[in-house]
């Protein structure tokens, strides 16, 4: 299976063209999208917003609050269902961006997306390599697995788990992932990091000719193991592939799903295995753009015995804490609003469900009466699967020095240099940081 990046565009294209011609703008899409109210653009028609993000696909003049809504999209997913045309509103806004981006010089998009790549993969090889010994990073991150040319087992595995790249920034939540496979006997092969990338960091930019060979690579690799399915563990991975790339890529003969509703759907096997009573109060920070996340981590959660579930009945909008980059202050609100409701409801644990999440709500621990805990740590304590929340226990030390000496023997064993370290550190995990710690200084209800 071999595609040229140029085919891939060709492919967007023609699916682009698809949309304009069976669009009715009939706003309805617009309708249900949490997004123009928080982008500031809450009055305006959704008729007419539809209708300019089809001539933003058309290369016509529109209206600003359409080129609003397009670049402020937060995947939430409300529109999918409500499309007459059955249209995926989200990949319409998607490919708006993408023309409004393209618009950019190529150099300049180029240049962006090799910075935010750059970024990206530094802080995944060093605070992953600060966290774990060099043989338990390699079962998240197989070296093997970079070349879709590498030797490969004869018989295919049952799947292929995708770790993304952000994950080995919170290797333990990975960790258990496979702890928990190798308990239901699954038969899988590792992959992700920054070498099997899915592209979306050249694609933001409207670096679409790289965005595409990245994508590409990455599916190819997925292909050569033979698995008949995918599992992501990171929403923006699976709607990158799932909406934006692997429509074009038709060849690809695997089902991409997403790492806790294939989970769930083992829940009858799980059950038996789930025995240690979880003695907590326990609410999630979710969002509802990832379809079936939420519905079926909390049928994990409701499984384990001892453990209470708490709905705290909050807004729910995108598909986690990264994608609400362009709604202003809401992201903010949102975390310390949750925080407070979970309090209020006297909860002992409150559960993230993405590794973005973690990283943000782990830090907030020590100014809260209740731990912050991710659902596989839930899941995996029923079942006497413990992982040391390393992240968490570096990030709460809130001290670049501190980490690094913490991390001293981890940083000898891979030879890091003690500088570039606690730069990374500061950058990539005490900076990392949406709102202040210091809860005097969370946004008012």
């Amino acid at each position: 299976m071999t595609i040229s990046a140029e085919a891939f565009m060709e492919s967007l294209d023609r699916r682009v063209a698809g949309i304009v011609d069976a669009c009715t703008r009939c706003g309805k899409c617009a309708e249900v999208c949490p997004t123009p109210a928080l982008a500031g653009i809450g009055g305006a028609d959704p008729k007419d917003l539809t209708a300019g993000v089809i001539d933003i696909l058309k290369g016509a003049p529109h209206a600003g609050a359409a080129e609003t809504w397009a670049r402020a999209c937060c995947g939430s997913a409300f529109c999918i269902d409500a499309c007459p045309e059955g249209i995926n509103p989200r990949f319409m806004l998607a490919m708006a961006r993408r023309a409004l981006n393209e618009r950019r010089p190529g150099a300049e998009a180029k240049a962006d997306g090799r910075t935010a790549f750059q970024a990206m993969s530094r802080g995944v090889r060093m605070l992953s390599k600060m966290q774990l010994r060099a043989d338990v990073l390699a079962r998240l991150n197989p070296p093997a697995n970079r070349s879709k040319d590498g030797p490969r087992a004869e018989t295919p595995p049952d799947l292929i788990f995708y770790t993304g790249c952000n994950l080995l920034k919170t290797p333990h939540i990975g960790l258990l992932c496979l702890d928990v496979m190798d308990k239901l006997g699954i038969r899988y092969e590792v992959q992700g990091g920054p070498s099997n990338c899915c592209g979306i960091l050249q694609f933001r930019p409207g670096d679409t000719p790289n965005a595409a060979r990245q994508a590409i690579t990455t599916i190819e690799r997925f292909q050569a193991t033979g698995a008949a399915k995918v599992l992501a563990w990171c929403p923006t991975c699976q709607i990158q592939f799932g909406e934006v790339a692997m429509p074009s890529m038709p060849e690809a003969t695997f089902d991409l799903g997403i790492f806790p509703v294939y989970l769930a759907s083992r829940l009858d096997e799980l059950r038996p295995m789930m025995t240690t009573p979880v003695r907590k109060k326990v609410a999630l920070h979710e969002f509802p753009g990832a379809k079936g996340v939420t519905e079926a981590v909390v049928a994990l959660l409701t499984a384990i015995p001892g453990l209470e579930y708490v709905d705290l009945r909050r807004p729910r909008v995108g598909y986690a804490l990264s994608s609400l980059d362009l709604l202003g202050d809401y992201r903010k609100d949102s975390i310390a609003g949750t925080f407070r409701a979970a309090e209020e409801a006297g909860v002992t644990a409150l559960a993230g469900i993405f590794h973005s999440d973690h990283r943000e709500l782990s830090s907030h621990q020590s100014e809260w009466p209740f731990e912050i805990v991710n659902y596989m740590d839930l899941i995996g304590e029923s079942m006497g699967i413990r992982r040391d929340d390393v992240f968490k226990r570096l990030k709460l030390m809130r001290d670049a020095d501190a980490v690094v000496a913490a991390s001293a023997e981890s940083i000898a064993e891979h030879g890091l240099d003690l500088e570039d370290a606690r730069d990374a550190v500061l950058k990539y995990m005490l900076e990392d940081q949406y709102l202040p710690v210091d809860r005097s200084l969370h946004p008012a209800e």
